[in-house]
């Protein structure tokens, strides 16, 4: 029996069909990512299994349970929202302790697990601070820390790290994931970023319109997609011969597909190429190795291997 079931689960708002007979099962400590675009559902799945929002029909079951049986608030379940929600005049562990306070645990004990729980996240230096003399990445830990104080049997997490720039957001993904594996949580992620989704989880699910396109590992996902959409959403992509054909994985060679360089873009770590063929546009990725790169214009034979 899964730790998670989602069971045939839909959800309509008036005419339109927001998600469309969603199943899925969640082993217990499992990493899972909602990836999609918006509007595609993933974002009223998280809140279906946080009691948010009712299903139009279909079934949510943790540890064989009916959770739609039970109130929100007695789910067990840690939310870290887009925007921290923070309580702006509790300090670092007065925010943290929140949760533990609602639900009546004693004051020695709390005071233990805010201060393991901000170890963990590493913050046990900053509890005495208020989130305004805080960075966005040390608030988003702060958020984080008040979910998993209360020990919850899931942690769901909605677009958690959209707010941090681009460098910070990196380094937290390596954070979160390291945490997670630490605390052995089941953690189920919201996001539109296919890099974040494939760094994070040990499997995706693609939603598109409401339904599930591939549920599986992001490598699988990634590697041998199991529809166009997403081959094309997971990322760069070429269909060449039949075959969804990733950038990284074509090169130049002294034989194979005759092109025509069009455009060359240099991107730090990698050149980007768009390459005229007989079989149309094709889009290579090269690792800049510091070797000389075919110019705009050069006549390339481009190669590559299918994965079985």
């Amino acid at each position: 029996m899964a730790f998670l079931s989602l069971e045939g689960l839909t959800k309509k708002f008036g005419a339109h069909l927001a998600v469309d007979g969603l199943s899925l099962d969640v082993e217990k400590g499992e990493f899972i990512a909602l990836l999609g675009p918006s509007g595609c559902g993933k974002t009223t799945t998280l809140q279906m299994i946080a009691g948010f929002v009712d299903p139009t029909a279909g079934a949510i079951r943790l540890e064989g349970r009916d959770l739609l049986a039970i109130k929100p608030a007695k789910r067990g379940l840690g939310i870290v929202f887009q925007s921290y929600a923070l309580f702006p005049h509790m300090t670092v562990a007065e925010n943290v302790a929140f949760g533990l306070e609602m639900q009546g645990v004693a004051a020695a004990e709390r005071t233990k697990r805010v201060t393991e729980t901000l170890e963990l996240v590493g913050l046990a230096a900053f509890s005495g601070r208020f989130p305004r003399q805080m960075s966005g990445g040390q608030q988003q830990r702060v958020a984080l820390a008040r979910a998993l104080v209360i020990r919850p049997n899931i942690l769901l997490l909605d677009e958690p790290l959209s707010n941090l720039d681009a460098k910070l957001r990196e380094e937290m993904q390596i954070e979160l994931r390291q945490i997670q594996r630490t605390v052995g949580t089941t953690t189920i992620l919201v996001t539109h970023d296919q890099a974040e989704a494939m760094a994070l989880s040990d499997r995706i699910v693609v939603m598109n319109q409401g339904r599930a396109e591939q549920i599986g590992p992001p490598h699988e996902a990634y590697e041998r997609p199991a529809t166009p959409f997403v081959a094309n959403f997971l990322g760069k992509t070429n269909l060449v011969n039949g075959a969804t054909v990733r950038p990284e994985k074509i090169s130049f060679g002294p034989s194979g597909l005759v092109g025509k360089v069009r455009t060359r873009i240099f991107q730090g770590n990698h050149w980007l190429y768009q390459v005229d063929t007989a079989n149309g546009l094709v889009t290579v990725i090269r690792q800049n190795t510091g070797e000389a790169m075919p110019a705009e214009g050069a006549v390339v034979h481009l190669v590559w291997s299918v994965a079985p």
